[in-house]
């Protein structure tokens, strides 16, 4: 797993005024049933993609700055020259790729920001249906190609499918790229296969790095205390308790 990451209220903020993060009962594509339920196909103009890849982009600064240098989300901190830390993210990996569908607006807001920061990657997504005329391929926009390094960014992780997906994807090109790391919004700290982490199973498995904007557990405090919030959520308590309930049944033990 990469360093842990601090909360951040504000993206929590984000998330609710956007419909982004709804508190409720839903039903998850696994079958459970949620108190909480994420959802970025909610992200639904300019400004609100602008500011989705501001937050993704300073995820990934902070994920290859030393402990002690990160900033918070809105705060400009720059302990180490921009092209400093853009060497330290191009060593990390030089490809930014967005699994279909969510992940492709995430992966192109991102790409963008990091691009105004002076670092310009190479930018890959996938369509989920084959394609047999035109350019044909499943992978749309950069081409990974041998000895490549890949963020995969997404906007959940539960089970980790998509990476899984993503993954079987490069094995099929028979090209020698790997993924490095994984940069989510939100971690549900839920259990995969055995009793960990669905994102340390897929930290251990694949040898990759995962970041989180905010955990299940963040969105817990979030709901309990009040000054972490600027706004007035209905029932927060209900919701965190609801949450608290729900990670007790189906939370890692390493979580």
């Amino acid at each position: 797993m990469g360093k842990k990451q601090v909360l951040y209220p504000r993206f929590l903020d984000f998330m609710v005024q956007c419909g982004a993060l709804l508190f409720g009962d839903f039903t998850l594509k696994s079958g459970r049933k949620s108190p909480y339920f994420i959802n970025t196909g909610e992200y639904k103009t300019g400004a609100q993609l602008a500011r989705l890849g501001d937050f993704y982009a300073k995820l990934i600064d902070n994920s290859v700055r030393p402990e002690n240098e990160w900033g918070g989300i809105d705060e400009k901190t720059e302990l180490q020259p921009r092209t400093e830390l853009n060497d330290k993210i191009k060593a990390a990996f030089s490809v930014l790729y967005g699994p279909a569908y969510k992940g492709i607006p995430l992966v192109t807001a991102a790409s963008a920001k990091l691009a105004q920061n002076g670092l310009d990657l190479n930018v890959s997504f996938n369509r989920k249906e084959k394609k047999d005329h035109g350019e044909a391929g499943q992978i749309l926009g950069y081409i990974p190609q041998n000895g490549d390094k890949i963020a995969v960014l997404e906007d959940v992780t539960t089970a980790g499918t998509s990476v899984r997906e993503t993954i079987a994807l490069l094995e099929s090109l028979r090209i020698e790229a790997r993924i490095s790391a994984l940069y989510i919004s939100v971690d549900r700290l839920e259990r995969g296969t055995g009793g960990k982490s669905a994102t340390v199973e897929l930290a251990e498995k694949y040898g990759l790095r995962v970041h989180s904007i905010a955990t299940a557990a963040d969105v817990v405090e979030y709901l309990e205390n009040p000054t972490l919030s600027a706004l007035q959520i209905p029932d927060a308590a209900k919701h965190a308790a609801n949450i608290r309930a729900y990670l007790k049944e189906y939370g890692a033990a390493d979580r």
